[in-house]
């Protein structure tokens, strides 16, 4: 009774081992190929539960887009203009066998996709201008590559859904003669508008200046005018005063010119009492004689 139990659960167990090696399961983002002894057998695409002999296996492959990552690859276009380039490519499996029996694995395909990949962007980027690359006409490049790309790994039962580039751009040294160039450019607008600057300045100064020039002749002419003016309405009523009483004006006239003349307490001056400059003075003095002279004869 006991060997009996003992050989039901060993064929009990067997059979479970037997079982799961005879079962396996097909993601909805997988597809696989059943191998026995390594030679395929058949190919499931259909997810869910599935059957096969235990002494066979299962490879699975994505049915996902697949992205592959480009390393930046310094590139010479037409122009013989050099530029840094990333690009990616992105590709799904639509045939495992195929896939199977001419990469093998989705590792060893990936280096020969990233070597087809880097050839195929130098042999269309080199045949156009670096403004091509990086203008409009890059999207009409990058449908070139990709049907490039296409027939270059279309024997690996794959279809290349896409091909991008990700960042262009100059190497280090075309950036830093770029900057300098730039830096040039720009200090030499800087010097032009200053030039600029300085010529408006002059010409303004010098506009000025006239202006100013003019401004004061014109002054000095109204000036002129008017001091004449005024000198010969100063004439006009001397004349006129003089006219009116000759003595009285020339007695004012003396009388100025002894303000004048005898003001000063530095100055002096030897004059004949007979002059006739001090005839009023001593005018005045004869005047002031006479009472007493009169007084003494009383």
């Amino acid at each position: 009774m006991n060997i009996k139990i003992i050989l039901s659960v060993i064929a009990l167990a067997a059979l479970m081992v037997v079982g799961s090696m005879s079962v396996f399961t097909v993601a909805e983002y997988e597809q696989g190929i059943v191998v026995q002894f390594g030679d395929p057998k058949r190919v499931v695409t259909d997810p869910g539960l599935n059957f096969k002999l235990p002494w066979q296996d299962v490879i699975y492959y994505e049915k996902r887009v697949i992205q592959v990552d480009g390393e930046p690859e310094q590139v010479t276009a037409s122009d013989q203009k050099r530029l840094v380039v990333d690009a990616f490519a992105l590709y799904r499996i639509t045939d495992p066998l195929k896939f199977k029996n001419s990469a093998i694995t989705i590792d060893r395909f990936e280096g020969f996709m990233l070597r087809t990949l880097t050839g195929t962007l130098r042999q269309h980027i080199g045949r156009v201008p670096l403004v091509d690359v990086v203008s409009g006409e890059r999207e009409a490049l990058m449908s070139a590559i990709q049907e490039s790309l296409v027939r270059e790994t279309e024997q690996y039962g794959i279809a290349v859904t896409d091909v991008r580039i990700k960042r262009t751009d100059l190497p280090q040294e075309n950036s830093q003669a770029i900057y300098r160039r730039m830096q040039t450019e720009r200090e030499r607008e800087a010097s032009e508008i200053r030039a600029e600057g300085e010529e408006q300045s002059l010409r303004i100064r010098a506009e000025a200046d006239r202006t100013r020039t003019v401004l004061l002749s014109e002054a000095k002419r109204d000036s002129e005018i008017l001091r004449g003016e005024g000198d010969g309405e100063v004439v006009r009523i001397f004349a006129e005063a003089f006219g009116r009483d000759v003595d009285f004006f020339t007695f004012y006239r003396t009388m100025q010119a002894y303000r004048e003349a005898l003001n000063s307490t530095d100055t002096t001056l030897v004059l004949s009492p007979d002059g006739d400059f001090l005839r009023f003075l001593t005018s005045f003095e004869g005047l002031q004689a006479s009472p007493r002279s009169d007084t003494s004869a009383e």
